[in-house]
């Protein structure tokens, strides 16, 4: 008797002392993980130079979006006249986040003339001119009057034509500025920045420096609510 009850007391040792050994496995291999995917999201956050950066929202929006655009790039006529509309109601108008947009031209890289980067140049004069408003103005233009992405149309005449329409503009500034190509280094600064972030499409829109799955309303609402959760 005595043996036995011996017995059962030293399996119910080993069985707990396996069960916290157990236990402890458990713990480390969670806390490797939660790690490692913090290393991952840590190692996949991106940092842009914002200064002098058009955006739209309050400057105090607890989110900062990031979007990377180029005028001749269908995917973004479509995300700027369908998608953005239901993010800019939601979150933007709602202060809830901010949305900054930066050049990256890159479809006119291969055409007689790079008009790519001349319809980035043409919204950042329209930009110098009056701010946030000149640069959504002569962008919501551009993108209403898109042509062919294999063919060049934003052309210094076209894009002067286009920015009469665009209110507060001094023409003759304007002009001035397309066709000095004043503003041509800071476009070709922010296509830089897309190369150093590893972007390669466009529309790539960043949520607090992380890259949205897709340019989808769904998918980027889904990653501000996420990032306004841990506030």
């Amino acid at each position: 008797m005595t043996r036995l009850n011996g017995s059962s007391s030293n399996n119910r040792i080993v069985l707990i002392v396996g069960t916290l050994v157990a236990l402890l496995l458990i713990g480390v291999t969670v806390w490797a993980v939660q790690r490692n995917q913090t290393a991952a999201t840590q190692a996949s956050t991106k940092t842009f130079d914002l200064t002098g950066q058009p955006f739209l929202g309050k400057a105090d929006a607890p989110v900062t979006l990031v979007a990377f655009e180029d005028f001749k790039c269908p995917n973004c006529k479509n995300f700027e006249e369908n998608i953005y509309p239901q993010i800019k109601s939601k979150y933007i108008d709602t202060g809830k986040a901010k949305m900054y947009k930066i050049n990256f031209p890159f479809l006119g890289d291969n055409l007689p003339t790079n008009d790519s980067v001349l319809a980035a140049q043409a919204a950042e004069c329209a930009y110098d001119q009056t701010g946030n408003d000149g640069y959504e103005g002569m962008s919501t233009i551009m993108f209403r009057a898109q042509g062919d992405e294999t063919q060049v149309w934003a052309t210094k005449e076209k894009l002067e034509d286009l920015a009469g329409s665009v209110d507060g503009l001094d023409m003759t500034k304007f002009k001035t500025c397309l066709d000095s190509d004043a503003t041509k280094a800071r476009v070709e600064a922010d296509k830089q920045q897309a190369v150093n972030a590893g972007v390669n499409s466009t529309p790539s829109v960043f949520v607090n420096g992380v890259l949205a799955a897709n340019f989808s309303a769904d998918e980027i609402g889904k990653a501000i609510d996420a990032d306004l959760a841990k506030k």
